[in-house]
This record gives structure tokens, C-alpha cells and sequence, in this order.
């Protein structure tokens, strides 16, 4: 795999490539070096454009100065440390959990312990502009998680961000802050003592290359890494326009549970997470809420990645009769169930039903069918 990386790195500094391009590649060629033995017509003839087709095409013969050297940098930080890691789609140690979403970055720039990308994670966002009260609750939700076993994850931004790393580091656990720029530093600046407490308790991680500088289009590319990364996001505080929204977006997007904390009417920073808990977000006033509403989870992702038992999650129960999910595998028949139909079935709200079904896909029990639901 180490011949492959370079092109793997090279097609990633193609400008205007993006995920579905190394989806093709990779579905249709046996690997990256046979890919960019093609023709400059052939590479046209796949959709690339004269200049990216140009790109890769030089790039195999020595012609693409910029885009050797950018590779090089690549390469260069990558032998600086133990700690520094490049993984491609390729690599068993990407994560599972995010190369299943659509979009999934083809490659991930990590400094730290790699294997803790693999392992159950919760994701914190909120408000950079935060309350002392919410930068409290982000840190002691934070630390209720780590003692759970689950690894808080989050965008290394002033407010929240950082008070939920800090909350993770300071209960004994780990965490992963996921950056909008290439690991040859950290941003924002105030936050770079915090960001290499990351590195010794966690890990940094980026899909963008070396070198690159944080712009604004980049963050809701981050945020989408930060909810594929995890079983769930957590919303502390959000504004009505905020990151954070897309943040959660992108989890609902991805079949991820959501939770907002909610707070006072009269403050703006509340609006956001109230917007949310209309919207079907789970309403959350205890850590252990959130524990409580993602355990179950853990019994799936243990048998799909192999992990380890760990030994102070409780397994998860079988589903309850009397549950949603135990109502709903009730009123499921195999054939297609629409959801207004499925509310007169088990006389639940449509937010109960639709978290429920999640948890029912993951488990292979369910699933989505033109016209509705039906049992596997």
C-alpha cells in the first residue's frame, strides 16, 4: 500500500476532485497506480477535465512540479513521527463507521493514537460565543462519556469544542478533534496547547493535506467527518444560524441519533438546540441520558468491528415489548408500512418512530422500502 499513497495523495491535490471520483477509481481499477497509467483521452473519456486529466497524467511522468512537491510535504510529515499517519479507504485501520456515509473523505490525516478512530464515539458541538454554564456542562457530560468508554469527539474550536476536549482529558478518557486544515498546525491559535493535550489523549485529524490553511467553505466539510465519525452528536448551545446546526444536519443525514440540552426561551444560544428538539433531536438534561440512548448501539459496533468486551459497558438488552423498537417490530409486517400508518399502529410520535427505525436498520431488522417500512 505504501506505492500507492503518493497517488492517492496526488489525486486528493487535484483541485475539483472529490469523493465520488475516488469512488469510480476504486470500483473500477484494480488499484491508484493502474488508474494513472491511463491516456489523457482515457482519463477524459472518465469525466475529468482537461486540467485535472492534465494533472494526473503529469504527475505519473515527473511533469506537475506543484503537485510533486505538495505530495512530498505529504510524505515528509508523515516520516516526522510515529504519531503522524496517513489512511486511505483502503487501510483497515480508516474507521468503519465513516467510510459507510456518503461522502466519505478517501483520506484521513491523523496525529495521534490512529486506533482510537474505530472506537465508539459521542460528538459534542456547540457555540463558540458560549455561556460559562454550557462550557460547565460540555465539560462534565464530556467526562461522564469518557467514564462510560466512549471517546468524545469534537472540532477543537473556542466554546464548546474546547470544553468538551478538556472535560474528556480531564475525566481520564479520550478524545479526537477533527480539523478544517492539514496538520501542520492548529487553528485557531488559542487553541494550540490544548490541540497537542489532544495529540497525548486522542488524536488530531484532517482530510485536508499539508499546508493547507482553514477557510470557511472547509468547516462544513469538517463537521461532516465529526458526525460520521460518531454513534451520536450532542448539541450543548446553538444559535438559530450556527455551525453546529450543519453539524447535526449531517448526523440526521448519516442515521445518526441527535440530542440537544435545551435552556431558557429569552437565550439566543438555546434557540438552535430548541429548533432541533422540534425537529426530532432527543431532548437531554443528564450525560447519562445520552449513555442511556447509545448503549445499545455498542453490541452491534462490537460484533462489526471485533472489538474487545470492555469491561465496564453494559450489554445491551434485548429490545422490550414494550419499547419502540419491540412496538414497532410488532406492527412491522414484510411488506412496506408507511409511517403515518405505523402512528396509529403503535400510538407513537413520528420522532419516537423515526429514532427507533434507526436502531432497527443498524441491527439489520428493518428496512426502508419505497412506500415505507418492512421486517428483514
Amino acid at each position: 500500500m505504501l506505492e500507492e499513497l503518493p497517488y492517492w495523495l496526488a489525486l486528493w491535490r487535484v483541485p475539483g476532485v472529490g469523493p465520488s471520483h475516488f469512488r469510480q477509481i476504486t470500483d473500477r481499477y484494480p488499484s491508484m497506480l493502474s488508474f494513472f497509467d491511463q491516456s489523457l483521452a482515457e482519463l477524459e473519456q472518465l469525466g475529468f477535465s482537461t486540467r485535472q486529466s492534465q494533472l494526473i497524467h503529469g504527475f505519473q511522468r515527473g511533469h506537475e512540479r506543484k503537485l510533486l512537491e505538495g505530495v512530498s510535504a505529504d510524505l515528509e510529515w508523515l516520516e516526522q513521527s510515529e504519531e503522524h499517519h496517513i489512511l486511505t479507504w483502503a487501510d483497515d485501520d480508516f474507521p468503519p463507521l465513516l467510510r459507510e456515509i456518503q461522502g466519505s473523505p478517501p483520506l484521513l490525516f491523523v496525529r495521534g493514537d490512529v486506533g482510537l478512530l474505530s472506537l465508539p464515539q459521542i460528538a459534542m458541538v456547540g457555540s463558540r460565543h458560549s455561556s460559562r454554564q454550557g462550557r460547565k456542562l460540555a465539560q462534565d457530560f464530556a467526562a461522564c462519556f469518557s467514564s462510560n468508554g466512549f471517546v468524545t469527539t469534537s472540532g477543537l474550536a473556542l466554546g464548546i469544542d474546547a470544553a468538551a476536549h478538556s472535560g474528556a482529558i480531564q475525566g481520564g478518557g479520550k478524545t479526537i478533534a477533527v480539523l478544517a486544515h492539514g496538520l501542520d498546525d492548529i487553528y485557531p491559535a488559542r487553541n494550540r496547547a490544548l490541540g497537542l493535550e489532544v495529540v497525548n489523549h486522542g488524536a488530531l485529524v484532517s482530510e485536508f493535506p499539508i499546508g493547507v490553511s482553514p477557510r470557511a467553505e472547509f468547516f462544513p466539510r469538517r463537521n461532516r467527518i465529526i458526525s460520521g465519525l460518531s454513534l451520536g452528536v450532542l448539541v450543548v448551545e446553538a444559535a438559530l444560524k450556527s455551525g453546529s446546526l450543519i453539524t447535526a444536519h449531517e448526523a440526521v443525514d448519516q442515521g445518526r441519533e441527535v440530542f440537544a440540552i435545551p435552556g431558557s426561551i429569552n437565550d439566543p444560544l438555546a434557540k438552535g438546540c430548541h429548533a432541533l428538539i422540534r425537529n426530532g433531536a432527543r431532548l437531554v438534561e443528564t450525560a447519562q441520558q445520552v449513555v442511556d440512548e447509545l448503549l445499545p448501539l455498542l453490541g452491534f459496533l462490537q460484533q462489526q468491528l471485533q472489538l474487545p468486551e470492555p469491561v465496564d459497558w453494559p450489554q445491551a438488552e434485548p429490545f422490550d415489548h414494550a419499547s419502540p423498537e419491540g412496538r414497532l417490530l410488532a406492527a412491522l409486517e414484510y411488506d412496506p408500512t408507511p409511517m403515518d400508518q405505523l402512528v396509529d399502529l403503535t400510538g407513537l410520535c413520528v420522532a419516537d418512530i423515526s429514532s427507533a427505525l434507526v436502531m432497527l436498520e443498524i441491527e439489520g431488522m428493518v428496512r426502508q422500502q419505497q412506500g415505507g417500512y418492512c421486517r428483514v
